[in-house]
């Protein structure tokens, strides 16, 4: 079992910057695959980035090239690291977790992922 818990959301002008932090409680953090997803209203969750536990990454179309996965073993932390923000960027995002032992998964899918953190809040004004 693993608890998540995002921080660093916020209010940002268009081209700024943003950072969010996927804190995991829990043993075996390494073990585990990595995912952040978003939500507007009245939109569907969507895929953002996710990183494998071999630190293999996987990002969405519309953010590649402006956002970064990391993650931090020793911390227990998943990072977003969000650059060159637009307003269709606004939304609640979402870490989300998976266990895999063989280090090479990571995906798109959000039924992949077994655990999911609350939420964060990013808005992004034009």
């Amino acid at each position: 079992q693993v608890q998540l818990v995002e921080s660093g959301g916020g209010l940002v002008q268009a081209g700024g910057s943003l950072r969010l932090s996927c804190a995991a409680s829990g043993r075996r953090f390494s073990y585990y695959a990595m995912g952040w997803f978003r939500q507007a209203p009245g939109k569907e969750r969507e895929f953002v980035a996710a990183i494998s536990a071999s630190d293999s990454t996987l990002y969405a179309d519309s953010v590649k090239g402006r956002f970064t996965i990391s993650r931090d073993n020793a911390k227990n932390t998943v990072y977003l690291q969000m650059n060159s923000l637009k307003p269709e960027d606004t939304a609640v995002y979402y870490c989300a977790a998976d266990y895999d032992s063989s280090g090479r998964f990571y995906s798109p899918r959000t039924y992949d992922y077994d655990y999911w953190g609350q939420g964060t809040q990013v808005t992004v004004s034009s």
